[in-house]
């Protein structure tokens, strides 16, 4: 589970007894982490529609998710009674049946930051956003605005961007970002403002239960650590000072979501930071995991 000062986001989200409404979908933004094959329809190289991608999956077969299997928000939309596994947006074949539970408009390589998403070829926030209101209006067409709107009111939301900005894009090879925000926290300060206009924009279409991921420990990942450390081939320790750009950004994230708060509106704020650095600080041996297309080292 994702959790968040002792409250879970499975937990927020799920119905309770006395009367609740049911979850009536799951909807799902951001990047790789949640992207289920959006990518399979975009004119980029950010795709895993080939193996060894999905050898875990039904069939065994690739389905466009950077994962051996099932996403974290394949099992959320399951243990919520959703859906087994949610479909990307994009896929032509998906049924009204198919939309009405819910689908990921999330796009492997995107981020906060416009120019993350354009250096890969991914959609933006702001992409992703006008294809909600596309899916609006395709539903609304097929069922009627009033019970549209019901649905759109008991769904749940799960955002989860962000590493990208960081790993590829601000740290990355290309000096645009930098020159632009010299200092990290002014660049933290620039990606806060895009996540609070995709925030706005999502509440506005009428989300009223969004899980909002933060960052991972970037400082594992093998592409930071190959970049930045002194002896790449013989030492894969996380590197410090890229977490703690984590931490930062997080404490940032977290404070800002309880400014965002409307009312009958739930914005949670949903911890991965810790659970990825409990798995890496509790390992004795070298080893990899995943998650989404972003390896993680643990020694």
């Amino acid at each position: 589970m994702i959790s968040s000062s002792n409250v879970t986001f499975l937990e927020a989200a799920q119905p309770q007894q006395h009367g609740s409404e049911r979850v009536s979908a799951v909807f799902v933004f951001g990047d790789s982490t949640v992207d289920p094959g959006n990518n399979n329809y975009l004119p980029t190289v950010a795709r895993a529609n080939f193996p060894p991608y999905g050898k875990d999956f039904v069939n065994h077969k690739p389905t466009g998710r950077f994962s051996n299997g099932r996403l974290v928000t394949d099992f959320i939309a399951s243990f919520l009674g959703v859906k087994e596994n949610l479909q990307p947006y994009l896929d032509p074949t998906l049924t009204i049946d198919d939309l009405m539970t819910g689908v990921s408009f999330a796009s492997s390589g995107g981020g906060y930051d416009p120019f993350t998403s354009q250096l890969s070829g991914a959609l933006t926030t702001s992409q992703q956003l006008d294809l909600f209101r596309d899916y609006k209006r395709k539903v609304a067409i097929a069922i009627g605005k009033e019970r549209t709107d019901d649905l759109i009111k008991k769904a749940v939301y799960i955002v989860s961007s962000g590493t990208n900005d960081f790993a590829f894009n601000y740290y990355g090879a290309i000096v645009v970002r930098r020159t632009a925000y010299p200092t990290i926290s002014s660049y933290q300060n620039f990606l806060w403002q895009n996540i609070e206009s995709f925030l706005q924009g999502l509440m506005d279409e009428g989300a009223k239960k969004i899980g909002v991921v933060n960052a991972p420990p970037i400082g594992c990942l093998p592409a930071i650590i190959t970049a930045n450390s002194k002896d790449p081939i013989h030492s894969r320790k996380c590197i410090e000072r890229f977490n703690s750009v984590s931490r930062d950004y997080n404490k940032l994230l977290e404070n800002n979501l309880k400014g965002l708060q409307r009312w009958n509106t739930r914005i949670i704020y949903a911890d991965i930071y810790k659970p990825i650095m409990d798995m890496v600080t509790r390992n004795h041996q070298i080893g990899m995991y995943m998650i989404g297309d972003y390896y993680y080292i643990y020694n």
